[in-house]
C-alpha cells in the first residue's frame, strides 16, 4: 500500500518543474550564445538537440520518479548495481547548492541596494570607487577591451569592489573573510529555502506560485520598456541576424547540446524527485512535452529583453552591440543594471530586474535542495521520519561551505565550483542513468511501466531514442567537456595548477560513487559469480527468480528488445 504524500494540485508540480528548469542560464546564457553562435541559426542545432535528447531524458526521469515513486537513489531497486548513481546526481545537486545560492544572495544585496533615489553604481566618487573609475559619455575606453570587458565603469566597480570586494584578494589562495553584508543576504536565501521546503511539496508547492511566475511578468514588462528605446531594433537585429556559415563550426554544436541539456535540468535527481509525488496516473508525457516547451520559449523570449537593452546601450555609447554582449554575471550584474540606472525611473527597473534574478534562482535551489531531501529520506527512513531537522541540516550545511563563496576572493571559489561541481560529472551521471534504464532495465520493460501507469505505451520514436540516440548524445557531449578544458581563468586572473586538481577532486567524488557502490554491491551479496551479477542486474521485486535460473539479461532477447 502507497502511503506517499501527493502534491495539493496538479498545478504545485507543473510549477515546481518549471521553476526549476528555468533559471538565470535562460537570461544570462542562451540570448548570448544564440547571438554567438549564428543568430537564428543557432535554433536548428538547439531544437534538434531538444527533440533527440532533451526531451527524451526529461521524460524518461518524470516516468522513473512517477512509477517507482523513490528518490533519486531507492529508485535503483529496478536495477541495484546502479545505485551508486543516484548518490551521484544527489552530491552535484548537493554541491551545485553551495555556490548557487551565492549568486541568489548578490541578487538579494543588489536588490536591497536598489532601495535608493540614485542607484550606487551611477557614478563614481563612493567609497568603494578606485582612482580608475570613469564614466563614459559616449566614448569607448581606450586600450581596444570592448565595454562589456572593462574594468573601471562605476557598475563594473560596483560590483567588483562595491559587492564582491574582490580588490582585497590576490587570488584564491588570499580568500580574506567572509563579508558581513553578503552574510546577511546568504541567511535571508537559507531562510527561505528552509521554510519553502520544511513541510515537504505541501509548503514548497505552494511557494513557487510566486516564484516560477514573477519571473514571466517582470520580464514581460522589462520588454516593452525594452522595445520602446532608442536603439532596441538594432539589439534586436543583431540577436536573430542568421548566418548559416557558423553551423559549419562544431563548437555551435557543443554549445547547443551542452545548453540543451544543462538548461532542461535533467540529471540532478530533481525530476525524479518532483515525479515521485505525483498521482501514479499522472500523464506525465504530456507535462514532459509542456514543461520542456515552456523552459526553451522562455530561453528564446528573454533574449528580446536582454537584447533589446543591449542596443539602447551600444546606441547611447556609440559603439556595436558586439562590444556591450556578455554572458554570465558580467550581464545581470554589471552590464544590465547599468542599463537601468540611466532610465528615468531607475530605481522601480532596478528593483523589478533583481526580484526577477531573486525568482529565477530561488526555485532552482529549492529544486535541487529537495533532490537530496527526497533522495535521501527515501533512502534512510530516519531522516523521512525527522524531516524538518534533515531540511535544517541540510540548509545549515550547505549555509557554512557557502560562506567560502562570500569572502573576498569568493568569486574564484564559485567560479572553480561552477566548471567542476557539476561539468563532466553531471553529463556522466545521466549516460549511466539512460544506460541504466533502456539497456540493464531494458526499454521494453520501462515501456511496460509507463503503460500501467497512463494506458498508452510511448512510441517507436521514444523508445528509439532512450535506447540509441540520447545516449549516443551523451557519450559526444561528454567527450566534448572532457576534451574541451582551457586552463580555468576569471578574467585575466588564471587559476594555479592546484585549484583545478582541487576541482576535478570535486568532480571526481561525485562520479566516483557509481563504481565504488557497484563494487560493494557485487560483494555483499550471496551465491555464485554468476547469482551475484543476476541479483545486481535484476529487479528487486524479480529476485526470487535468480534463485529459479530464470534471469532475463542473460538473454539476448533482452539487448535487443526495443
Amino acid at each position: 500500500i502507497d502511503n506517499r504524500e501527493t502534491w495539493g494540485k496538479k498545478i504545485d508540480f507543473l510549477l515546481s518543474v518549471i521553476g526549476f528548469a528555468v533559471d538565470l542560464a535562460n537570461v544570462w546564457r542562451f540570448p548570448y550564445l544564440c547571438y554567438k553562435n549564428g543568430g537564428g541559426a543557432f535554433l536548428i542545432p538547439y531544437i534538434l538537440f531538444l527533440f533527440i535528447a532533451g526531451m527524451p531524458l526529461f521524460y524518461m526521469e518524470l516516468a522513473l520518479g512517477q512509477y517507482n515513486r523513490e528518490g533519486a537513489a531507492t529508485v535503483w531497486k529496478i536495477c541495484p548495481v546502479f545505485k551508486g548513481v543516484g548518490y551521484t546526481v544527489i552530491l552535484i545537486a548537493l554541491y551545485v547548492g553551495f555556490y548557487y545560492n551565492v549568486i541568489i544572495a548578490w541578487s538579494l544585496h543588489y536588490l536591497f541596494s536598489s532601495m535608493t533615489t540614485e542607484l550606487p553604481w551611477l557614478r563614481c566618487g563612493n567609497s568603494w570607487n578606485s582612482v580608475n573609475c570613469t564614466e563614459f559619455n559616449g566614448s569607448l575606453p581606450e586600450n581596444g577591451t570592448s565595454y562589456a570587458k572593462y574594468k573601471h565603469t562605476p557598475a563594473a566597480e560596483y560590483y567588483e569592489r562595491g559587492v564582491l570586494n574582490l580588490h582585497e584578494s590576490s587570488g584564491i589562495e588570499d580568500l580574506g573573510w567572509p563579508r558581513w553584508q553578503l552574510v546577511l543576504c546568504l541567511v535571508v536565501v537559507v531562510f527561505i529555502l528552509y521554510f519553502s521546503l520544511w513541510k515537504g511539496v505541501k509548503s514548497s508547492g505552494k511557494v513557487v506560485y510566486i516564484t516560477a511566475t514573477m519571473p514571466y511578468v517582470v520580464l514581460f514588462v522589462l520588454l516593452i520598456r525594452g522595445i520602446t528605446l532608442d536603439g532596441s531594433m538594432k539589439g534586436i537585429k543583431q540577436y536573430l541576424s542568421i548566418d548559416f556559415n557558423r553551423l559549419s563550426d562544431p563548437e555551435v554544436w557543443i554549445d547547443a547540446a551542452t545548453q540543451i541539456f544543462y538548461s532542461l535540468g535533467a540529471g540532478f535527481g530533481v525530476l525524479i524527485a518532483f515525479a515521485s509525488y505525483n498521482k501514479f496516473d499522472n500523464n506525465c508525457y504530456r507535462d514532459a512535452l509542456l514543461t520542456s516547451t515552456v523552459n526553451c520559449v522562455t530561453s528564446f523570449f528573454s533574449g528580446f529583453a536582454i537584447f533589446s537593452v543591449l542596443g539602447y546601450m551600444a546606441k547611447k555609447h556609440g559603439v556595436e552591440v558586439k562590444d556591450v554582449a556578455t554572458e554570465g554575471p558580467g550581464l545581470v550584474f554589471v552590464i544590465y543594471p547599468e542599463a537601468i540606472s540611466t532610465l528615468l525611473g531607475s530605481t522601480f527597473w532596478a528593483i523589478v530586474f533583481f526580484i526577477m534574478l531573486l525568482t529565477l534562482g530561488i526555485d532552482s535551489a529549492m529544486g535541487g535542495m529537495e533532490a537530496v531531501l527526497t533522495g535521501l529520506s527515501d533512502d534512510f527512513k530516519i531522516l523521512k521520519r525527522n524531516r524538518k531537522l534533515f531540511t535544517f541540516a541540510t540548509a545549515f550545511g550547505t549555509f557554512l561551505v557557502a560562506l567560502l563563496c562570500i569572502t573576498n576572493g569568493g568569486i574564484y571559489v564559485v567560479t572553480l565550483l561552477d566548471e567542476y561541481a557539476a561539468g563532466t560529472s553531471i553529463l556522466f551521471g545521466v549516460l549511466i542513468e539512460a544506460i541504466g534504464v533502456s539497456w540493464f532495465y531494458g526499454v521494453d520493460r520501462f515501456s511496460e511501466d509507463i503503460e500501467r501507469m497512463m494506458g498508452f505505451k510511448p512510441g517507436l520514436y521514444w523508445r528509439l531514442c532512450w535506447k540509441y540516440v540520447s545516449p549516443a548524445f551523451l557519450l559526444f557531449v561528454v567527450i566534448a567537456s572532457a576534451v574541451k578544458r582551457p586552463p580555468l581563468r576569471y578574467d585575466n586572473y588564471v587559476f594555479p595548477e592546484w585549484a583545478n586538481q582541487i576541482g576535478w577532486g570535486v568532480a571526481m567524488s561525485s562520479m566516483l560513487m557509481v563504481p565504488f557502490y557497484a563494487i560493494y554491491k557485487f560483494f555483499s551479496l550471496p551465491g555464485t559469480f554468476r547469482e551475484r551479477i543476476a541479483y545486481c542486474i535484476t529487479p528487486e521485486h524479480e529476485h526470487h527468480m535468480v534463485a529459479e535460473g530464470k534471469v532475463r539479461q542473460f538473454r539476448l532477447r533482452h539487448w535487443l528488445a526495443i
